[in-house]
């Protein structure tokens, strides 16, 4: 069975900084394509960020460029976000996502970046 779990979300204030995590499990980590989408209130999936199984390609959206960065660590199974310089409009729930063969998702995390 295949698990996506994340976490390091929670409240924050506006500039402040919070890493989330994603711990997978059931599948072969090193094959898949990793993604870290957002969802906000009303508004539709968003592709955050993005990594090649071999590391060596990121890709962000342009709102996040230079605030966010996503890295993974294949012996441990587990893909980062690090986002700094966090604004009220990054306030979503966060979802990793794994996709080559198959496609999967985590459960989310809250983010609020509130004063």
């Amino acid at each position: 069975q295949v698990q996506l779990v994340e976490s390091g979300g929670g409240l924050v204030q506006p500039g402040g900084s919070l890493r989330l995590s994603c711990v997978a499990s059931g599948l072969n980590f090193s094959r898949y394509t990793m993604n870290w989408y957002r969802q906000a209130p009303g508004k539709g999936r968003e592709l955050v960020a993005s990594i090649s199984r071999d590391d060596l390609t990121t890709q962000y959206a342009d709102s996040v460029k230079g605030r966010f960065t996503i890295s993974r660590d294949n012996a441990k199974n587990t893909v980062y976000l690090q986002m700094n310089s966090l604004e009220p409009e990054d306030t979503a729930v966060y979802y990793c996502n794994a996709i080559w063969s198959n496609r999967y998702w985590g459960q989310g995390t809250q983010v609020t970046v509130s004063s």
